[in-house]
């Protein structure tokens, strides 16, 4: 019965347009991934097609990767959530030969544009921590069966599962060769799941890191880089034992049925893009896009059975679905569109009963799916490297799920009043249930602990006001919003606002905001989107790494890189 949610029908899928990157597909459609399942595990086998990159110009040997090979990652790692709740372990292994995967395409990474890198890296972090999420909170866990070599992207990869089995074969290694070989560093946050996750030693880990041969064998298990080694001739029992041990203890139902994710409903114009719940519009002369989010036209079903007949068309899954393909679209596609504007539309009272559904049943498993995907994406806004800002009117309704994205933004403009001849309610705001606790950002706090740092007192006082429609002024009393213009200047302020933001240096903007939006503790993601992100945008700009004689250019080419000795 599971097997047979694997959506394959996709001649429905509407295309991005011509030259642009789009991120859906399905099974049908993979060209590097193979699902099959065994009662409550499946296996992800990675089997690159080397002449099927995303781009021409680069083969993908030895079961390296690109954007597209992730693409299919992700996919299947949203399929296997949603579309096998029978599903609690996942074996991620190769399907080739001696090597289980080699990381990152180095042609590729070549002959990319900087913002392409960058870009590339942030998505299969995303990719990453998705996995780990699965792990930590959908109870499907990820064992990595590694046999051959695994290095870089590979090892990263591996780094992501909850367990890391490695052949003892003589010949089967873990290893991050990036900095010695590329002059770069493992980017999808190798060095942070080793030294935060595996708790690797400073000084093992630092070595491990400058050397290109790995490591292999008992020595791996004794510095942590793997959980444990075994021989070839009980490898795939011991991977298979672990994995039904893994599901034998997860909570997800046996019997339930799965969500099939049908293609998403979209169109594209030259600068819009349209879904059921989402328009976004492009305004490339003040090169912004404004996302206008809907209230759903009736309420919810309120009962777990009722939600998952809805399948894709349920409200919240419909909206996570279509942000999530429009942000992935946008960092891609339109990359000098540098400000998001935040829009919402529709009965603040729907979003309320939504959201109240959400909360009411969190321990149902396709709730909890829905809303760790809302978590997701919303996380996926934060580390955007885009300007953000809401626009709170008459006929919004930023309340509880809705009202995070307002919270996630840079600077919120908020209406005190109405515009003259608009017969519509003034605008206002509402927290519920799902403002403090069910969607963290990266640094483990919510949006409103984050906003109030350290702050109880202001949150238990926020958290009484659950429930209330609040006006501009009162929401400018409790910080929630930054600006509440009359309708005299509404129009002048929002536009003076967006036209500095245009006005700026975009790449000062993206160092300022990243380090403005995650106030309060690091954890693992806050330290990959923050720290290694930042630190990896430089790098993949130096000479060492991309300059007519950086390791990166010369690469395969038997010439030695020429380094700039400089500390900087």
């Amino acid at each position: 019965m599971h097997r047979a949610l694997q959506t394959d029908a996709l001649a429905a899928i509407v295309p991005a347009p011509a030259g642009a990157i789009d991120f859906q597909t399905a099974p049908a459609r993979y060209r590097h991934w193979k699902l099959r399942f065994d009662g409550e595990v499946a296996y992800l086998g990675l089997d690159v097609a080397e002449n099927a990159p995303l781009k021409p110009g680069y083969e993908l040997k030895l079961n390296s990767y690109d954007l597209g090979v992730d693409i299919e990652l992700y996919d299947a790692v949203q399929r296997l959530r949603f579309e096998h709740p029978e599903v609690g372990a996942v074996v991620v292994t190769s399907l080739k030969d001696r090597v289980f995967c080699a990381g990152a395409n180095i042609r590729m990474l070549g002959k990319s544009t900087h913002a392409h890198k960058v870009n590339f890296c942030k998505f299969t972090n995303e990719t990453r921590n998705g996995i780990e999420d699965a792990t930590s909170h959908s109870q499907q866990t990820f064992i990595a069966a590694v046999k051959g070599s695994c290095a870089g992207g590979g090892y990263e990869l591996a780094l992501a599962c909850d367990h890391i089995v490695l052949a003892d074969d003589g010949a089967s290694s873990v290893s991050l060769p990036e900095t010695p070989l590329l002059a770069v560093l493992p980017g999808t946050g190798g060095l942070t799941r080793l030294v935060d996750k595996r708790r690797v030693r400073r000084d093992r880990a630092d070595f491990f890191c400058t050397i290109e041969e790995g490591i292999r064998g008992q020595r791996a298990v004794e510095w942590r880089l793997v959980d444990e080694v075994v021989p070839s001739s009980r490898f795939q029992q011991t991977v298979d034992e672990r994995a039904r041990a893994a599901a034998a203890k997860s909570d997800r139902p046996h019997d339930a049925r799965g969500i099939g994710l049908a293609p998403l409903a979209r169109s594209f114009e030259a600068d819009a893009l349209h879904y059921p719940h989402l328009d976004v519009a492009i305004d490339r002369q003040l090169r912004t896009a404004t996302f206008t989010v809907r209230a759903p036209t009736a309420p919810v079903p309120t009962e777990p059975a009722a939600m998952a007949a809805e399948g894709t068309a349920f409200w919240p899954l419909a909206l996570a679905r279509a942000l999530d393909d429009a942000i992935l679209h946008l960092r891609f596609n339109e990359e000098e569109i540098g400000t998001w504007v935040f829009r919402t539309e529709g009965d603040a009272a729907l979003v309320a009963g939504a959201d109240a559904v959400l909360a009411a049943h969190a321990d149902d498993w396709f709730v909890r799916e829905v809303t760790l995907y809302l978590k997701r994406v919303l996380k996926r806004v934060d580390v955007s490297a885009r300007s953000l800002f809401a626009v709170i009117e008459p006929g919004s309704c930023f309340t509880g799920t809705l009202l995070e994205l307002a919270l996630a933004c840079d600077q919120t403009f908020m209406l005190d009043g109405r515009f003259e001849g608009d017969d519509r309610p003034a605008a206002t705001v509402a927290l519920t249930a799902m403002n403090f606790g069910p969607y963290p950002m990266v640094n483990g706090l919510t949006r409103l602990a984050t906003r109030f740092l350290d702050e109880a007192d202001t949150i238990a006082a926020l958290k009484a006001e659950q429930g209330r429609a609040l006006a501009a002024r009162a929401a400018a009393a409790l910080g929630l919003v930054t600006f509440t213009p009359d309708d005299i200047d509404w129009a002048d302020e929002v536009r003076i606002a967006l036209q500095a933001r245009a006005s700026f240096s975009p790449d000062a903007l993206t160092g300022m905001e990243a380090n403005l939006r995650f106030a309060g503790p690091e954890t693992l993601e806050s330290k990959i989107f923050a720290r290694l992100s930042a630190w990896q945008n430089w790098i993949f700009q130096r000479p060492n790494a991309v300059g007519e004689k950086g390791a990166l250019v010369l690469y395969g080419t038997g010439e030695k890189p020429e380094y700039h000795k400089r500390r900087v």
